[in-house]
């Protein structure tokens, strides 16, 4: 048996079913069903573009997601993680037990002592229809909105570093090289719009320090599955998309006629060498010219009324801005996108915290509620899963000169905070327990993994059951060494 052969041969039989799984699948139905069932059927199902014949596997609550993800590790301790009594332990040394002999990064692994630096900032305990959720005065907006959240306290994570952490949460391995959940959800479900991408991506502008951690394109890449599922960069200047506009003196009509002289040139190159590669190129050059009418309606925000746009703060026309991400976003899940991930950095703060998390804050806080509230109002909520966080949390001893209106904080992986909303969360929820030091976890811890699975999950995947063969492996988003688990506690 040649494997590449095999590879190849079961590789395009999927992407032949896949993608011809609507068309044949919708005949053969309207070929046995009464007209007046096949109009009304036809009326209330969507057209599916791409995808594997066999998903959803079971009836999603979501049909789509946006997911904030805050680079850089916001911390807990300031944000969402009350911690009263390290008042009493201003400036003591973190005790052994509790550290307990954890690995440390290399910026504090040095200090003589680990002093406990207690927030700063005020903390208030809002009704969320349960037991209440304790929000720091940092984020008034996300505050009014807690009976939509479900807060998750007690995620974990093994990467201790910014670059596998986050590669961690966006692909499901911290080595790179392996497909992001974007891809994931693009291969498996496919797209319900023709005319913009399947999985789209935006960086957001941030008010902390200029210099943060990077960002690479293979957080939002296809690794080894197609290459038509990767991410596409929104970007804030020039075309939305590179090389979106067509270049001067080049017409619509030629530049359609280049493009279908492109297709004939690929499906003879298909036909001769059979690589699935030659299908994903013809598809993202026919999306690429179909975009070029889509993206900039899409990201055109004229018509939008201005109680709309207040909703999301004074930054929401700045392009770029986390507000204006967070506009797009939603117009984008009402063109049925199926994942937005919005990236904002700055949120690394070994020093100079809290004048740093302020700004981040203030960054995020309203266009994050509005993004919650727009959906909900427009009835889309139930639909669209809304996920926040960032790789991981900050330690509750000071990196650096602590004083009692300042301190930094290093990294840590222990336990950190994230929130979900809509797509079949159940809001008005605070899962998990930390210790007194926010650094260790007491009750309901939740990995990576299960976050993952999770998601997957809302999106009607079973996450064991969506793989893809490569070197001999049947590899999937939460990986297949160990164990993850759905977090049931936070469904609705």
């Amino acid at each position: 048996m040649d494997p590449i052969k095999e590879y190849l041969k079961l590789e395009t039989r999927r992407q032949f079913f896949g993608k011809c799984a609507s068309g044949l699948g919708a005949a053969a139905l309207a070929s046995v069903l009464p007209n007046g069932i096949v109009n009304a059927l036809e009326s209330q199902v969507k057209p599916r573009f791409g995808g594997l014949p066999e998903l959803p596997h079971f009836a999603p609550k979501a049909q789509r997601a946006v997911y904030l993800f805050m680079s850089g590790a916001p911390s807990q301790l300031d944000l969402y993680d009350y911690k009263p009594n390290m008042q009493e332990w201003f400036d003591t040394d973190l005790p052994e037990s509790v550290r307990m002999g954890q690995r440390l990064t290399t910026m504090t692994s040095g200090q003589d002592k680990f002093p406990i630096a207690p927030s700063i900032f005020k903390f208030e305990k809002h009704d969320n229809g349960g037991d209440g959720a304790w929000i720091s005065e940092l984020l008034p907006h996300t505050a009014s909105m807690v009976k939509d959240l479900a807060i998750i306290k007690t995620v974990h994570t093994e990467a201790i570093n910014h670059d596998p952490a986050i590669t961690f949460f966006c692909t499901g391995d911290e080595s790179p090289g392996k497909p992001s959940l974007g891809a994931w959800l693009s291969y498996g479900l496919g797209s319900e719009n023709e005319n913009l991408p399947a999985f789209i991506v935006m960086n957001a502008t941030w008010s902390g320090p200029t210099g943060a951690q990077a960002l690479y394109n293979r957080l939002w890449g296809s690794g080894f599955l197609p290459s038509e599922h990767q991410g596409v960069l929104l970007r804030s200047q020039g075309d939305p998309v590179l090389f979106l506009s067509n270049p001067e003196g080049v017409t619509e009509k030629a530049r359609k006629q280049m493009l279908d002289t492109l297709v004939d040139l690929n499906q003879e190159l298909y036909q001769e060498i059979g690589d699935p590669e030659t299908h994903a190129r013809i598809s993202q050059y026919e999306m690429a010219f179909r975009m070029q009418t889509s993206v900039p309606e899409l990201t055109d925000l004229s018509k939008e009324p201005d109680h709309i746009l207040e909703m999301y703060g004074p930054e929401v026309k700045t392009p770029g801005t986390f507000a204006n991400c967070c506009i797009l976003a939603r117009r984008m899940m009402e063109r049925d996108v199926r994942l937005v991930q919005v990236f904002h950095r700055g949120w690394d703060q070994h020093g100079d915290l809290p004048k740093n998390i302020r700004n981040q804050a203030r960054d995020i806080d309203q266009p994050s509620t509005a993004l919650v509230q727009d959906l909900k109002q427009r009835g889309m909520l139930d639909e669209t899963l809304v996920v926040w966080g960032g790789e991981f949390g900050r330690t509750v001893y000071c990196q650096g000169k602590l004083s009692p209106d300042n301190y930094g904080r290093d990294h840590h992986p222990k336990c950190f905070t994230r929130w979900m909303a809509g797509g079949g969360i159940k809001g008005g929820v605070v899962h998990g327990e930390t210790d007194d030091f926010s650094y260790n976890i007491v009750k309901d811890p939740v990995h990576v993994r299960d976050i993952n699975a999770t998601i997957l999950h809302q999106l009607g995947i079973d996450h064991e059951r969506l793989t893809y063969k490569f070197q001999g492996l049947d590899h999937r988003l939460t990986g297949v060494e160990e164990e993850a688990r759905i977090v049931n506690e936070i469904l609705a």
